[in-house]
């Protein structure tokens, strides 16, 4: 997986295209991730205690791995990830710039 959770990343297709957020939470076995402030979803919420409101709760949603693009922390650039191995340890690399992160 070349998205971890901390990384900002752009949302490439949808309602929420063309904005930048961070990575809340990945979920490997789904290919799916949470970022924040992006795809919110409104929940109605009943009222649990006697005297109590309802209310409408927003979060995010989970949203396919496929749909964003990592943003490179050295060139602020979308860019696409390659992997790169130095002394038996894998790092990101930038496709871009090159510089691994």
């Amino acid at each position: 997986m070349k998205i971890r959770k901390g990384d900002t990343i752009l949302v490439r297709t949808g309602n929420d295209r063309g904005r930048t957020g961070k990575v809340m939470k990945v979920f490997i076995e789904k290919s799916s991730l949470l970022v924040e402030g992006i795809n919110i979803q409104k929940k109605h919420r009943r009222p649990r205690k006697e005297g109590e409101k309802g209310q409408i709760v927003e979060k995010p949603g989970l949203m396919s791995i496929s749909n964003v693009q990592i943003i490179c922390p050295k060139c602020n650039k979308s860019v696409r990830v390659g992997v790169k191995v130095e002394n038996k340890k894998k790092k990101r690399v930038c496709k871009k710039c090159n510089e691994s992160f």
